[in-house]
């Protein structure tokens, strides 16, 4: 048996249209204890030349409301890229680190990889190997970078606990390297079929995987476990459901990390109210 947790930080993904220090304000407003934003256009590898002064009222205003955030990498963003997408890749996630480590965020979450390569997935994982290894070999800053599981679309490789946990051992910097775990990723691709949390959660203990949970995406699932198809519902609106995804928010390693919603936002609201509802299923 789970027993009952309190989640500290609750929150989900924000708008920087305003601003870094406006997305905090935002997530402020609607009683959010976490949020998630993109540090730059999502829709590129492009670098960003951010204003350090809207970046350090973000981190302050982070401190003193007891608010978390994370940063997500852009969806152009594939630590398996090859040829000319490897470096622009490489230099956008270091902007990346660059932005969150300003704003005082724990890390930047970034998809395990696609590996579009064909043939034998070990080279997929070479490839990701030696792009997480660039990427941080200078890097000395406090934001991690926080590898995200995969649902399974185009590519099987990321869907595991054991792979996650595998890739960041095999790094030369571990120790920069923490874990994002997304419900609807880890369903859709049929690891958790909503009836063996409690498997998933000793195996992760076991193999050293819920020590280096930095972040928790919470989204339902707009298909069945296995499908493989990664569309998020609200919560206790998709497959999941709101009692299956209870029994995973009371494992006790979720307490203290960001847990955020990237579910549909209601027409002309906000999350403001599912928010609420996700801390009353812990």
């Amino acid at each position: 048996m789970i027993a009952t947790t309190k989640l500290k930080h609750v929150g989900c993904h924000i708008s920087i249209k305003h601003g870094y220090a406006g997305a905090a304000q935002t997530a402020a407003a609607i009683g959010a204890t976490a949020f998630q934003y993109f540090p730059k256009n999502p829709r590129g590898l492009s670098i960003k030349a951010f204003g350090e002064a809207d970046a350090a009222a973000c981190a302050a205003l982070c401190r003193e409301r007891g608010i978390r955030s994370i940063a997500h990498t852009t969806y152009a963003t594939n630590l398996a890229a090859e040829g000319a997408l490897r470096e622009p890749t490489i230099r956008s996630l270091r902007n990346d680190l660059d932005i969150a480590e300003a704003c005082g965020s724990d890390g930047v979450v970034v998809h395990f990889g696609k590996w579009k390569g064909g043939g034998d997935a070990l080279e997929g994982y070479k490839i990701i190997l030696s792009a997480l290894n660039e990427t941080l070999r200078d890097w000395n800053g406090r934001a991690k970078l926080l590898i995200e599981n995969q649902a399974g679309e185009g590519t099987a490789i990321g869907t595991t606990l054991e792979e996650h946990v595998s890739i960041r051992q095999l790094s030369d910097y571990p120790e920069k390297i923490g874990f994002c775990l997304d419900t609807c990723h880890l369903f859709a691709s049929g690891v958790w079929t909503g009836t063996n949390w409690t498997q998933l959660l000793e195996k992760g203990r076991e193999i050293g995987y819920w020590q280096h949970l930095k972040a928790l995406h919470l989204n339902d699932s707009v298909y069945a476990s296995g499908a493989r198809r990664d569309r998020h519902a609200n919560i206790g609106g998709g497959h999941i459901g709101g009692e299956v995804l209870s029994e995973a928010l009371r494992t006790p390693e979720l307490a203290g990390i960001p847990v955020v919603l990237e579910t549909p936002v209601p027409a002309a609201s906000s999350h403001q109210a599912e928010i609420e509802f996700v801390r009353t299923l812990a």
